[in-house]
């Protein structure tokens, strides 16, 4: 394999994720794409075109098994990641409010995708980003996820759980910084995209327009102001730059 940087994408299959995967093409990365879909057509086609730097691997993120295997299908390609970018996610297609009832087991499905499946997929390839230059998580969240700043009165599953991942990815960030890792936490904005099972077609972002914007900010350096960075702290921005309260 080529000596080339290397990122893992999660929920490579569509939408923001398969943004995501083109622009790293674009700027010479190799790529690992997580597919869960097994009859999307949009990943394989690209594999065509870039058959030396893309590589498809399964990856359920709610699986234990799923990400193990991931895992050792990248690590008997490469000896090292230098970015792994948590991006698959999942909503409910129903907004519940508290006069709804609440199904526990969409509830924790959701749960267990968005806020347990980035902690399966950060355990799982610690030792590869060890090995990386970059050292790099990058976690994609949401203003729902926001305590302070969320103006969200329903959707009570996916809110909880970008709530817990914010939660999660803090922890991460005090165990595994002292050893020079460094996150991102991004907020995407309403994005066009199957996060619902089907096409959003009322968000605000083209999805590789949002892609390039969240590329842009996953790979470069933060800082606060000329000289001074900001890694030593764990921050949300969002697709503008702003920072948000979580």
């Amino acid at each position: 394999m080529s000596r080339s940087r290397v990122a893992v994408v999660t929920g490579a299959d569509r939408g923001l994720g398969l943004g995501i995967t083109k622009r790293l093409l674009e700027l010479g990365w190799d790529v690992f794409a997580g597919s869960y879909l097994a009859d999307w057509p949009e990943l394989t086609e690209l594999r065509q075109k870039e058959p030396k730097r893309l590589h498809i691997i399964p990856l359920d993120v709610a699986s234990d098994e799923s990400v193990q295997a991931a895992s050792r299908a990248v690590g008997g390609k490469t000896d090292r990641v230098d970015v792994l970018i948590n991006n698959a996610g999942i909503a409910t297609r129903y907004p519940r409010t508290i006069h709804e009832e609440q199904v526990e087991e969409e509830l924790l499905r959701i749960y267990n995708v968005n806020a347990v499946g980035p902690m399966r997929m950060a355990q799982a390839f610690v030792p590869l980003l060890r090995a990386g230059s970059g050292k790099r998580m990058c976690f994609v969240s949401s203003e729902a996820g926001s305590i302070n700043r969320s103006f969200r009165d329903n959707w009570y599953g996916y809110c909880m759980s970008k709530t817990a991942l914010n939660r999660g990815v803090q922890c991460l960030f005090d165990e595994l910084r002292p050893e020079g890792f460094t996150f991102r936490l991004y907020h995407p904005g309403w994005v066009r995209s199957y996060m619902s099972g089907e096409l959003n077609t009322e968000g605000d972002l083209d999805a590789d327009d949002a892609a390039r914007m969240a590329v842009a900010y996953f790979l470069r350096d933060r800082y606060e102001g000329p000289g001074i960075q900001e890694e030593d702290r764990l921050v949300m921005r969002d697709w503008l730059g702003r920072e948000w309260p979580w």
